[in-house]
């Protein structure tokens, strides 16, 4: 599929419209800059292709060339030996940038301005990775690549490899740059994802395994509980917290004291908790959230989400009658408007729906990590962060 100025294929079956990954946007941008490096010209659009064959094409936004004199343009190094937007003073470098379009997907990188900055390396040292601004930098280990190397994950270095590859064959080159990549105003916006607490410091991740963003797959959330984990187990961590917010974090603080890499921001996905500590166990899980939404957990759903998943009423009248609810209770909590309305009705009668709805989410939760050496308890909170059932 190429698709002329980086615009997002649309996804037939939902009518949403499919994303670029920043690790396109990257591999776009270098092949760009790498281009006009070696023949003065930039591509434009520009097409890559993506590891599964799609060759997809992207606008520039922006593009600077520097005859090894001093920087391009306003956004080059502000003194001599110097790295910025640009490349280094006195060096032959081009410039590219993409705007990433994440298509339908709520992503918090959607609109952002990736550049790629090229300069000629070193002869036999291939590709050779920096992070620029708004790029984070690996300061804690457990993630898949080392610490000290900018946080350009391991798929995004292998496309930009093929890339300047692809470029120098056409082009005459040997294939030994440096590829700087930038992201604008990324440090900011990494602010609002997980890196800070995975010891990602001074940007954003460059990320992807296909180059599309699929809408609402939520695959970077995913992938950051993941790394979550890989950071906790290398630090050491034997007890993880599955959060579904804020408010759950700071009582699984409270009730056990966990450092901040033990906490794991699961939000509405419980599964790709559960499923990513079956194969990379640790001894203890704490998950800790909202009552309703554990409430979903404990009638054997994987994703909470409003949107793929709702509280039970019906359920929660039967485990209300299991706890010694009497029929009029029973009825009152499956008419009840919401989940908390239920549990507090049975709390007033002495019955303990908080902790029946725990002990049932504990029951899901090792059902999916049958045979892990992970023990698990379960904390249900209401939404002032009182604990209102325990397993």
């Amino acid at each position: 599929m190429a698709e002329a100025g980086g615009r997002a294929a649309q996804l037939k079956s939902s009518g949403l419209r499919h994303g670029w990954t920043t690790g396109a946007c990257a591999t776009a941008a270098t092949t760009a800059a790498y281009t006009a490096l070696l023949t003065g010209d930039f591509p434009d659009p520009v097409t890559i292709t993506l590891p599964k064959g799609q060759q997809p094409a992207f606008a520039l936004a922006v593009e600077a060339l520097a005859d090894g004199s001093g920087p391009a343009d306003s956004h080059g190094s502000a003194a001599a030996g110097g790295v910025g937007w640009g490349g280094p003073v006195g060096v032959s470098w081009a410039m590219a940038g993409v705007v990433k379009d994440a298509g339908d997907d709520p992503d918090v990188t959607h609109g952002a301005l990736v550049r790629a900055t090229v300069w000629h390396g070193a002869p036999g040292s291939g590709v050779v990775f920096r992070a620029g601004p708004g790029v984070g930098t690996v300061t804690k280990a457990g993630l898949p690549l080392a610490v000290g190397e900018p946080a350009i994950n391991p798929v995004p270095r292998q496309m930009i490899r093929d890339a300047v590859a692809g470029v120098a064959a056409r082009c005459g080159g040997t294939g030994d740059v440096v590829v700087q990549v930038s992201v604008d105003h990324g440090e900011e916006i990494a602010r609002s994802t997980w890196n800070p607490r995975l010891g990602i410091l001074g940007g954003l991740s460059i990320l992807g395994t296909t180059g599309i963003v699929v809408p609402y797959s939520c695959s970077a959330w995913i992938d950051s509980i993941r790394r979550g984990v890989d950071v906790a187990r290398a630090a050491g961590r034997t007890h993880v917290a599955g959060c579904t917010g804020s408010t759950s974090e700071k009582v699984a603080v409270a009730v056990h004291g966990l450092p901040e890499d033990a906490l794991l921001d699961m939000g509405d996905f419980a599964g790709a908790v559960l499923k990513y500590l079956k194969r990379h166990p640790v001894d203890r899980l704490t998950i800790a959230g909202g009552f309703a939404k554990l409430s979903k957990l404990a009638a054997g759903h994987l994703d909470l989400h409003s949107s793929r998943s709702q509280v039970d009423k019906g359920y929660l009248a039967g485990l209300a009658r299991t706890g010694g609810a009497s029929e009029e209770l029973v009825a009152a909590v499956a008419a009840a408007n919401t989940g908390l309305e239920a549990v507090q009705l049975c709390a007033a009668a002495g019955v303990p729906l908080g902790d029946l709805v725990a002990e049932a989410a504990r029951a899901t939760a090792l059902g999916v990590l049958v045979g892990a050496p992970v023990a698990v308890d379960v904390i249900c909170i209401d939404r002032a962060g009182n604990i209102v059932g325990r397993a």
